[in-house]
């Protein structure tokens, strides 16, 4: 049960917190006349910003180090992301959460509670319900959008990229809710996904850069084709080649953290000519941060 807890509070620090930054850049992204579609993009932010709210009450003690110290949950430009970006964007965001996350400790609890079980069974049951809805308003988005009924500064393949990442949360909740653990049995299909994952997101930077830009475009279009390119390699290999292939990715995404550690100083600092949201720049690094956490649990 323990188990079952932690891993429930862990993927709720991490994809909780991803989650209400979608439910953001959908309603930064649609022009002032939309206003039920940017109204329904604010419930859903302000709803898993309960979420993790309420995560981050239960999670003191009970969650692992390695999660805690591998930038994931936060980092050290989280909290100057979200002010800067809600400045900018005038859309209100809680910056007490990162404040409370940085006072989380690690599992320290050595007994839980039937209270504490009930508490993140409903947590699950809650997300669930919230991530439903809220992957079917992504589709209801891209449907409209690539029938050129609905404009937003969203690249139609982001809203295929953050459709793709809900459901991923929902299975993760549903696997835990089904077995009380997740199972580390797929790790191909894991690589693949967050492959493909770090892929778009070199291309979404490529796209959103000023094209005076030009090392940084150059950078990230490299780093677009060496995923592109492993992505091919994964797919032609077996399961018992995939050791080296895990390897060559493991620090291909070190050095891919470290540009987007570098871009996201950067474009906090103002430092870089871009439309890129300085919660965006934020968000993409927690997200490599979580996949190299996985690799090296593999390694």
């Amino acid at each position: 049960m323990k188990r079952y807890i932690t891993a429930s509070l862990e993927t709720h620090l991490f994809f909780g917190r991803i989650m209400k930054e979608h439910a953001l850049f959908l309603q930064a992204g649609f022009p002032a006349g939309e206003t039920a579609y940017r109204s329904k993009a604010d419930w859903y932010r302000s709803e898993f910003e309960k979420i993790l709210r309420w995560t981050v009450r239960l999670a003191d003690g009970m969650i692992g180090e390695d999660v805690l110290c591998s930038g994931e949950v936060f980092t050290e430009f989280t909290v100057m992301a979200e002010q800067q970006t809600a400045e900018l964007t005038k859309i209100p965001i809680d910056s007490r959460i990162t404040q409370a996350e940085k006072r989380l400790r690690s599992g320290c609890v050595k007994h839980v509670s039937e209270r504490m079980s009930r508490q993140v069974r409903q947590l699950n049951q809650q997300t669930l319900h919230l991530l439903n809805g809220l992957i079917r308003f992504k589709e209801q988005i891209l449907n409209e959008v690539i029938s050129c009924r609905l404009y937003t500064a969203n690249y139609p393949l982001l809203i295929e990229h953050i459709i793709r990442e809900a459901k991923l949360y929902q299975q993760i909740i549903k696997m835990l809710e089904e077995k009380n653990c997740v199972s580390s049995e797929k790790m191909a299909e894991t690589e693949m996904f967050w492959n493909q994952i770090m892929m778009e997101h070199a291309l979404f930077i490529r796209g959103l850069l000023d094209p005076t830009e030009c090392k940084l475009g150059e950078t990230a279009d490299a780093f677009a084709g060496e995923y592109c390119r492993l992505l091919e390699e994964a797919r032609r290999q077996d399961c018992r080649a995939m050791n080296g292939l895990t390897k060559e990715t493991l620090e291909t995404t070190k050095r891919y953290r470290d540009f987007k550690a570098a871009g996201a100083k950067g474009i906090t600092g103002c430092e870089i000519r871009s439309i890129i949201l300085p919660l965006l720049a934020d968000h993409v690094l927690r997200e490599a941060n979580h996949y190299l956490r996985i690799l090296e649990e593999r390694e």
